[in-house]
């Protein structure tokens, strides 16, 4: 945290609570300050989709407390909505509240806020300050400014293999690869997400579940299966998830298999592409439209090599167990390369110890840098 305002400080640890809890909107934190810097009169953070922003938690903390705003600082991670959407607009709550400054990590690149927020705060006579804790802001809603700006997901990809890399055993057997604390710190991962994203390989081989089940969350995320023939079984665990939407991608009619699966509850959508193949690329725009802001990949080696191939991987969560298994199956069918420069490029963003595992975050070199300010 390279962060040294206490307030932007604070307002980042508020927005880290928001984590899981906001799709399809941002992370956002707020404390408001007296004026004179001395003392909390409220704070809070975005709360599930429909519900109340962040600023208007914090102005409803500060009434609660009986404190009076009025000439009171707003330190704030992303810049205040101008628009009417299920809940009004934060700028004008903050200026009808009489805040007199507002500090604010980033600019909101939704084009419904796009600088809006900002210059009806300036043009209300209220103090604007863009900046502080930008980078930190970034990193909390990179799903959120994806979608915005390039209209698609923020795509992880996890894997866990062991150290020379293999995910299973020839014979497909991979249970388990790494220890309690690396899954446990998977299913976190999984709870952030805006939908987790797996394919029919593994739906037919390991007949998963893909839910949250060793993490706090607050509602499941969507389940999203790569299954070009419609070959998932209406048996299958994932259907047994409650309240869970499960969509299903197809390239090919069957509508036999389709009434089937329905009937389970399942969004079936076709999308087809070459070869036979689900277009991936429409896929994640199509989830961009479902309000999508992190996706967390969760497949096979080919499905993860088809993603990368064609550039829907933007970084990956690896998990590294101290052991050799030789011959077995990779992380992703890529290849075989005739020269190293043909090698994918990734940069490491993060590497940490979980447990007895080895956690690295790797991200596709220069795809964080997309504009959102």
């Amino acid at each position: 945290m390279s962060v040294s305002e206490p307030h932007v400080f604070r307002a980042l640890e508020l927005a880290r609570r928001a984590v899981g809890r906001t799709e399809p909107n941002p992370r956002v934190g707020c404390v408001l300050v007296s004026a004179d810097g001395a003392r909390v009169l409220g704070e809070g953070h975005t709360q599930p989709a429909g519900q109340a922003h962040a600023e208007i938690v914090a102005l409803q903390d500060a009434a609660a407390r009986g404190e009076d705003v009025r000439g009171a600082t707003a330190y704030v991670t992303l810049e205040p909505c101008a628009h009417h959407g299920r809940t009004g607009p934060c700028c004008d709550a903050l200026v009808a509240a009489g805040i007199a400054r507002v500090v604010a990590s980033l600019a909101d690149p939704n084009p419904l806020v796009g600088g809006q927020g900002f210059a009806r705060l300036r043009a209300a006579g209220v103090a604007v300050e863009v900046g502080p804790g930008a980078a930190e802001a970034r990193e909390l809603n990179l799903g959120f400014l994806s979608r915005m700006v390039r209209g698609r997901p923020w795509v992880r990809m996890k894997v866990a293999a062991s150290l020379d890399g293999q995910t299973a055993l020839a014979n497909g057997r991979s249970q388990w690869i790494t220890g309690e604390a690396a899954r446990a710190d998977g299913h976190a991962w999984r709870a952030r997400a805006g939908a987790v994203l797996t394919g029919i390989g593994t739906v037919l081989e390991d007949d998963p579940r893909l839910d949250v089940r060793l993490a706090p969350v607050g509602i499941q995320p969507p389940l999203v299966v790569v299954d070009s023939r419609l070959q998932t079984p209406p048996s299958a665990a994932l259907f047994r998830v409650p309240q869970r939407p499960v969509w299903l991608y197809a390239a090919e009619d069957h509508p036999q298999a389709q009434a089937a699966l329905e009937a389970c509850g399942a969004t079936v959508l076709h999308l087809p592409g070459a070869g036979g193949k689900v277009d991936l690329a429409a896929l994640m725009k199509d989830l961009a439209g479902r309000g999508v802001n992190e996706l967390h990949v969760e497949a096979g080696f080919k499905l993860n090599g088809s993603l990368l191939r064609e550039g829907q991987v933007d970084e990956l969560l690896v998990y590294l167990a101290p052991k050799l298994l030789g011959a077995g199956q990779g992380m992703v069918n890529i290849g075989p390369l005739e020269e190293l420069t043909g090698a994918a490029g990734l940069e490491f963003a993060e590497v940490s110890r979980v447990g007895p595992d080895l956690r690295i975050l790797a991200r596709i070199p220069g795809r964080a840098d997309f504009q959102a300010d």
